[in-house]
């Protein structure tokens, strides 16, 4: 990791991004990730951002961590919606932010206007396939099969078929 961020410290990108795909990390690990982030990019004027995916219900407490210790890039949607499980939910973020420069009525207006609607169509969010792939670290790509399946809900079976895989 050393020698790729190297690489982007001399490049000309100006923001770089600790991205948890897998919805796996925990918070420790996202503070531990930024710091090394940060301090590989001392000095060059670059930024440092978080985007996390929300398998085990943890994007929005990585986010608050990142911030915390020096990410100034933050991602979010609205309602959390993405791929598979989603992101840190903009709502929480703007709420935890207490910012007076963000208003956070027309984000809910949003929400219940748009979002609640779609969310009859889409299945995005946290799921219990979801939980399990962040838990093992596995792409979610295994989640998002049998949720576009017939057996979208049958949790234990594909907890075994994925424990038993490992």
């Amino acid at each position: 990791m050393e020698e790729a961020l190297a690489v982007l410290a001399n490049s000309p990108v100006d923001t770089v991004y600790v991205v948890d795909s897998n919805g796996a990390l925990y918070s420790e690990q996202i503070h531990d990730l930024v710091l090394g982030f940060l301090a590989a990019l001392d000095g060059t004027g670059k930024h440092v951002g978080i985007h996390a995916h929300n398998n085990m219900q943890l994007a929005y407490a990585n986010t608050v961590e990142a911030l915390i210790v020096g990410a100034d890039r933050l991602d979010a949607t609205i309602a959390g919606l993405g791929r598979g499980a989603g992101n840190c939910a903009l709502e929480l973020l703007l709420a935890f932010l207490k910012n007076p420069k963000f208003h956070l009525r027309p984000v809910i207006q949003c929400i219940e206007e748009h979002f609640v609607p779609l969310a009859k169509e889409l299945d995005w969010g946290y799921s219990i396939p979801y939980l399990i792939t962040g838990m093992l670290n596995e792409h979610p790509r295994a989640a998002m099969h049998v949720r576009e399946s017939e057996h979208k809900d049958e949790y234990l079976a594909f907890y075994d078929q994925m424990v038993e895989k490992d």
